[in-house]
């Protein structure tokens, strides 16, 4: 042990010796003050360390929050005295009287360790556990994290260096604020407000003597001394912190006293929730929110993780809320098949909300009550007879009219088609009229009718292509691109079997509810900074969060037509329709019905001027039947979601078709 001691004096001697031409006079400091300066890397200079990126829904409340360690940056004004004290008390006593580097405290640390035979104090400035930490905290790879926390006199050095630079640039007052806002105190939390709020449920700002001495006393072993794990140990540690602080002439006689006679009192609270599985609502919209802001928006994981962003989004908890109960509540949670309700505005593609009877984020694929992929923007099955739309549209703006009239008979044989080798045929479902007009056997989803239009057309294009203007996106995984659907000129693409999207759907007949405007669905209305602008990519792009509507993507006359039409297929005035069980008295509402071969899949589509929703229900996973078809579950759904919606404001009408136009 002596000579241990010994060794370790000698290499104490040695790292001041070292360090002595960094420090010995005022003269050869600031002739060398430049240099030092220049040193100084990006992460010492630059706020990096920004805190949480909080998540706010439409309405202000907090969906969630973004963080890899959970922290709320505070000012020094929002820091009471009393913190730094205990943590200068405690730490570093001499931090106003050093200039980065304390000599003469690190021998005295040694010496003292030395005599009691372990670490009772440490030799690093505040200043200097600033840089390492700051350095630890921003390193991207496992070498810079391993770089910044060798046990090596190079590496002291180095932080000695870049220590007096700092006090250099920044005053004593900045670096404590610096520090207190990224000290780890454990229990998940960096920074004193983030601890604040962990063990004593209030902000930083309200800390009393008792708190401020617990959290300093932290700083050594935050998770040996947690009040929430090893009280008797953070009572120790206080009364050491509350004793220097008395000695150092911070605390009166009788404040020692009456601190140190009372034991640690915490109020914990849970750290703030972190990622889409722990949002407060809408998971699903949280992850979809996510994967927006990366993939198309082109932030990082780690902006969003270290940013301290604050992000607005579209989401009306309201509409989340009343669609995670109907859904739910016709599809209970743990079946095998989904319930998916997806809601956007029309006129600006705002995503309103996405419910699922299911808890986003799954630790197991056993668990059919939870699902980690966002079912409202996947595509598995077809959504049937909505497809329908898309050929009536088509029919429409090359100047069919709403009564063209044909007669197909019970079963209808293609002269365009082919199924394979033979020509392609369909029959409908139940007795129907075998002569309709467009608008009957819209409204009654008539097959035969809707093949024969497709002959009538010659080619799938002109509704492939209508439908892409409306909104959907067949270059999405499990869809077959556009280009292949008209190449192969399949005759099944009116009935709605390739593969959909929820979100998809909803969005491009809010394209018709919107009188022929078409939006590209968005999560997002505005990304601030920390300091209120708007926030940037890395490269200093200005992240774009404005609308992307294209007007005129159908015709109005189009739209208005097929808005009068699709009521027909609700409202309970008209016979004969399909999506009866949507209708909410009072309201006018359009809307239409799907159900895809062999019943995989059940789908309706409502909507109004100011709302546009689909609802999809299947199985996600396989086939298998739903039993039942878009008239019944889906179009209950949407009944139950939107009632309480609609029923909060005054009604809004559709507007009628121009007959000029």
């Amino acid at each position: 042990m002596a000579k241990l001691g010994a060794a370790v004096v000698a290499a104490g001697a040695l790292l001041a010796g070292m360090m002595l031409p960094f420090v010995a006079g005022t003269g050869l400091l600031a002739r060398d003050s430049a240099s030092l300066l220049d040193a100084l890397p990006v992460e010492l200079t630059d706020q990096t360390l920004n805190g949480n990126t909080t998540v706010l829904a439409a309405d202000g409340s907090v969906i969630t929050q973004f963080y890899a360690n959970n922290r709320t940056p505070v000012t020094g004004e929002q820091i009471p005295p009393v913190m730094r004290e205990a943590l200068i008390s405690i730490e570093d006593s001499r931090f106003y009287e050093h200039g980065g580097v304390d000599v003469q405290g690190t021998l005295r640390a040694l010496g003292r360790n030395l005599a009691a035979g372990a670490v009772e104090e440490g030799g690093s400035t505040l200043t200097q556990q600033l840089v390492k930490q700051t350095l630890l905290q921003t390193a991207e790879t496992p070498e810079q994290r391993a770089e910044a926390t060798e046990e090596s006199i190079d590496r002291k050095l180095v932080e000695a260096r870049l220590a007096l630079a700092l006090e250099e640039r920044y005053s004593k007052e900045e670096i404590l604020t610096r520090y207190l806002n990224i000290a780890y105190f454990g229990s998940g939390a960096y920074g004193v407000q983030a601890a604040a709020q962990r063990y004593f449920s209030v902000d930083s700002a309200d800390l009393n003597l008792a708190q401020a001495s617990v959290l300093a006393g932290l700083m050594q072993s935050p998770a040996i001394d947690s009040p929430l794990v090893n009280p008797e140990n953070a009572q120790s540690r206080r009364d050491l912190v509350l004793a220097r602080m008395h000695e150092l002439g911070y605390i009166t006689d009788a404040e020692l006293a009456d601190t140190t006679s009372q034991p640690v009192v915490v109020t914990a609270q849970p750290n703030p929730p972190n990622g889409c599985i722990d949002a407060a609502v809408g998971g699903f919209f949280c992850a979809y929110l996510q994967s927006y802001l990366v993939d198309t928006l082109g932030m990082s994981q780690e902006q969003l993780e270290n940013g301290g962003y604050t992000i607005e989004t579209t989401l009306r908890t309201d509409v989340q809320r009343s669609g995670d109960q109907a859904v739910r509540a016709a599809v209970p949670m743990g079946n095998s098949l989904a319930g998916m309700f997806t809601a956007v505005q029309p006129g600006t593609g705002h995503v309103l909300a996405m419910s699922v009877n299911r808890n986003y984020g799954c630790n197991s694929a056993a668990d059919i009550s939870c699902e980690s992929v966002v079912l409202n923007t996947a595509a598995s099955q077809g959504s049937g007879s909505t497809y329908k739309v898309f050929t009536a549209a088509a029919a429409l703006e090359q100047g069919y009219s709403p009564s063209y009239t044909m007669t197909t008979g019970d079963t209808y044989v293609s002269r365009v088609y082919r199924d394979g080798r033979d020509p392609y045929d369909v029959s409908n479902s139940g007795g129907q009229p075998t002569t309709l007009d467009l608008e009957g056997a819209l409204i009654r989803s008539s097959n035969t009718y809707f093949l024969a239009l497709e002959d009538a057309l010659g080619s799938v294009e002109g509704p492939v292509r209508m439908a892409e203007r409306m909104g959907m996106n067949f270059d999405q995984a499990n869809q077959t691109p556009a280009q292949q659907i008209i190449d192969e000129n399949r005759g099944s693409y009116t009935f709605g079997a390739e593969a959909t999207s929820p979100l998809d759907l909803a969005s491009a007949y809010s394209t018709l509810a919107a009188n022929g405007t078409q939006c590209d669905p968005i999560p997002v209305t505005a990304i601030t900074d920390p300091n209120g602008a708007p926030a940037t990519l890395p490269d200093g792009t200005r992240i774009d969060t404005s609308d992307d509507c294209v007007d005129s993507a159908v015709p109005a006359r189009v739209a208005d037509t097929l808005n009068q039409i699709l009521r027909r297929d609700v409202e309970p005035e008209y016979p004969g329709q399909t999506g009866a069980g949507a209708y909410v008295p009072g309201h006018q509402i359009a809307g239409k019905t799907g159900t895809s071969q062999d019943n995989f899949s059940a789908t309706f589509v409502g909507y109004t001027p100011e709302y546009a929703a689909s609802v999809m229900v299947l199985n996600p996973k396989e086939n298998e039947n739903v039993g039942g078809f878009g008239g019944g579950r889906p179009a209950t759904i949407w009944n139950d979601a939107m009632t309480p919606i609609l029923n909060s404001a005054p009604p809004v009408a559709f507007r009628s078709p121009d007959p000029r136009a």
